[in-house]
Parts: C-alpha cells; structure tokens; sequence
C-alpha cells in the first residue's frame, strides 16, 4: 500500500470526501485523487498538511502505508475543557456564567456535547483504585444528573471537592434525597449526604488515562 492509499483509508475513515479534504489542505480535487491513485506524488509541504487534515503526522501516513493498521483516525476535539484544581470544583456550585479566560489551570480537547459549565479535574489520592489512578483525568459536566453507580465530584464540608461513586439511599424525615459517596478503594470510608455536608457538583462524563513513565 502507498501513501496515496493511506491517505485515502483515513480520508474515508473520517467520512471525507475528496472535496472536504481538498477544502482543508487548500488543494483540488484532481491532484488529491492522483495523489491517492499514486499516479502523482505529494510534495513535502502538502503531506505535511494532508497529516494535519488528518489528525496524524507524515511519519504515520508513511507507517501505514507499509502495512495494515488496527488504528482508525478520529476528528481532533474542537471543544476547550478547562481543567481547574480541587478547590476551584469545590466552588463550582457558586459558579452560573461560564467559564473565562484564566479560569483554569491548563486546557483539554473533547468532541462530547457538554454544557458550558463542563470542566476536567486530575484525580489525586489513592481512594478510587483500582479503576482511577493518581494523575488521570475526568471530564465533568455539573448538568448531568447522576444515575445509581455513575461517578460524581461533590463539595465536601472543607469547600473542596471530593470524587466517588454515587449511590442513593432514599430520602430521609423531610423528604430531602439521601446519596452516599462511595470509594472504589475498601480502605477509606464512605460519605452518606444526612451525615456529613456534601453536595453533588457534576457527574463524570468521561476518564482519560494516561501511560505512565
């Protein structure tokens, strides 16, 4: 397979057609499709744009070339999530306007359909192992309502934000839900919202784990 066929794969991976990628890389048609066909090669400048079009690098359209692939290409996140410390989350109940410039620590990219109010957080602590490790990252969206078994960030009664797993304990003398914050990890306690002061903040959307060195 040549570069042209790889080109081609990804190009139709992303249900492209060789107009939407012309359109992106500021080509035509025409030398697009001979390019794919191998009837004409790409200048180096043109690959580099075809890569980025694509979401990949020119050293990757090259490894694809040389042999099949299990990785399908995927459209790069258009969305900025802020990702903000524990104590910023701790306070996003007072927050109604989103976000601003400044607001977070650093940005993420998503393609999911959040609120304006979504926000990321790194999980600190050993309290949710086996399944959340210290470093990951979760994608919070606060209008999300949780579900029985989802994961939520909640403000704890030290006006930070605490992250566990939602589980109802239906409602208590005056009729108010009762929740309890569960850990993954059998050694810390659990928070029920009758005895200690909690709060839901959001529910998480998506976990991104990262290879760790």
């Amino acid at each position: 397979m040549n570069v042209g066929s790889e080109i081609r794969r990804r190009r139709k991976a992303l249900k492209w057609t060789l107009e939407d990628l012309a359109g992106k890389v500021d080509s035509d048609t025409g030398n697009l499709s001979r390019v794919e066909t191998g009837k004409q090669g790409a200048s180096e400048d043109m690959l580099r744009k075809i890569a980025a079009a694509l979401g990949c690098s020119v050293a990757e359209l090259f490894a694809g070339a040389e042999g099949a692939t299990n990785i399908a290409p995927t459209p790069m996140g258009a969305r900025r999530i802020p990702l903000v410390s524990y104590v910023q989350a701790g306070h996003m109940t007072e927050i109604v306007d989103s976000y601003q410039p400044g607001d977070g620590s650093e940005w993420i990219l998503t393609d999911l359909e959040l609120s304006t109010n979504a926000f990321a957080l790194k999980i600190k602590g050993d309290s949710m192992l086996p399944e959340f490790r210290e470093g990951d990252t979760v994608i919070i969206d606060p209008h999300v309502q949780p579900l029985p078994g989802d994961f939520v960030v909640a403000k704890n009664g030290d006006n930070e934000a605490t992250f566990k797993k939602y589980r109802p304990r239906g409602s208590d003398k005056q009729g108010e839900a009762v929740f309890e914050l569960v850990p993954l990890n059998e050694d810390y306690p659990s928070m029920r919202s009758d005895i200690n002061p909690v709060r839901i903040i959001g529910t998480m959307v998506e976990h991104r784990r990262y290879r760790r060195k």
